[in-house]
């Protein structure tokens, strides 16, 4: 440990040396202030000389207890001054090593958070048996991993776009060069598949957009009062001939007397509708979707219950995040973009709620519930 004038070691240890000499300079001064009358006690105590006596007699012996104090002090303060010299030294090889005990888990985490800027990422400090310390080697840990955990999202996303725009990319290259070489007809058949991949990488973009404004707050949301009825409603109605078309049943429990939300009715509608859109996507017919709402504490409770696919312990969590798809062999086009849920998630968070997923396994359906404060 290098004791720089300006470092926190120096600093510690100068901080020693100044409690150890205002410790030995009131220990010299209270020594040397109460130490002559009290040797003067011991000694006249130790001579009990006898009270009749000669004045000669009398004045040897004042002479003997001047002697005897004078040479009891010298002594005492020899003893006190080589005891100083070794507390001292004792105290400094002590305050150096605290200095040093206190100063290196710093430096440490220092020297973590350098290589961390420099993205080694999985870097770590170890703890301490210092309290304070070791508090603050956990937190520093905990942001390091965070910062990993927000890189490999960082790298994941890169690759996750540049995979679900490459089928149409080269759906529309191909088709196009086809067009170009005169391989390939401009029948109706092939302007309608062109337009469908467009499409595709357009409304793909537009949910990337999306993505990104909701979790980065970027959202303009117009909260107000709104009943659950005014949610469910229109929601249900826009999915329910999708529902019919595929042999699925959708139910609605709302119970009269719902309060009202506080919330933005667009994007409200547009997380139940994501839930929906998920739920129509991995249930297979004669399957059902439930949807309900109820009161719970100072919020209302919405939940869309299915009969589909079910979720496995590992992917209750995971299934918000971006691109991540349960069933990896389902295309974009079969099985969504993978962003709705994840939209979901950063709505219902600025709308000061919560969202989680349920499920009793694979093959036994999903539960997705979100909550909206009470307006």
């Amino acid at each position: 440990m290098k004791l720089l004038p300006r470092s926190l070691g120096f600093r510690l240890f100068l901080a020693h040396l100044v409690v150890i000499a205002v410790a030995a300079l009131t220990l010299s001064l209270v020594a040397a202030t109460a130490s002559p009358g009290v040797v003067d006690v011991h000694v006249a105590m130790m001579r009990q000389r006898p009270a009749m006596g000669g004045m000669m007699e009398r004045m040897m012996a004042d002479v003997e207890d001047v002697a005897l104090s004078q040479t009891f002090r010298e002594a005492l303060s020899q003893a006190l001054a080589i005891a100083g010299v070794v507390a001292l030294g004792a105290a400094l090889a002590v305050s150096a090593l605290a200095a040093r005990h206190l100063v290196g888990p710093i430096q440490r985490l220092a020297v973590a958070a350098r290589r961390i800027a420099a993205g080694q990422y999985g870097e770590r400090v170890p703890t301490s048996t210092t309290a304070e310390l070791n508090d603050l080697a956990l937190a520093f840990n905990a942001m390091a991993a965070g910062l990993e955990e927000s890189e490999r999202r960082r790298t994941q996303l890169i690759g996750d776009v540049a995979h679900e725009l490459r089928t149409p990319l080269s759906t529309l290259e191909g088709y196009l060069e086809g067009l170009q070489d005169g391989v390939v007809q401009p029948r109706p058949e092939t302007w309608s598949l062109l337009r469908d991949e467009a499409g595709r990488v357009s409304r793909l973009v537009e949910d990337l957009n999306e993505l990104w404004r909701a979790e980065s707050r970027q959202l303009s949301l117009e909260v107000t009062a709104v009943a659950p009825g005014e949610i469910v409603g229109p929601t249900i109605a826009r999915f329910e001939p999708e529902f019919a078309s595929r042999g699925l049943a959708l139910r609605v429990a709302l119970p009269d007397g719902l309060p009202s939300v506080r919330a933005d009715r667009d994007r409200a509608i547009q997380v139940l509708s994501n839930l929906l859109a998920n739920a129509l996507r991995y249930t297979a017919p004669p399957g059902e979707v439930a949807v309900q709402a109820a009161r719970e504490g100072q919020a209302v409770f919405f939940a869309v219950r299915d009969t589909g696919a079910g979720l496995a312990p590992d992917d209750l969590e995971r299934v918000f995040d971006r691109f991540y798809r349960v069933d990896r062999s389902r295309s974009r086009a079969s099985g969504g973009a993978g962003v709705g849920l994840t939209i979901a998630r950063a709505l219902v968070q600025a709308m000061g709620g919560r969202i989680w997923a349920a499920s009793p396994g694979p093959g036994q359906g999903a539960t997705f519930s979100f909550t909206l404060p009470l307006a």
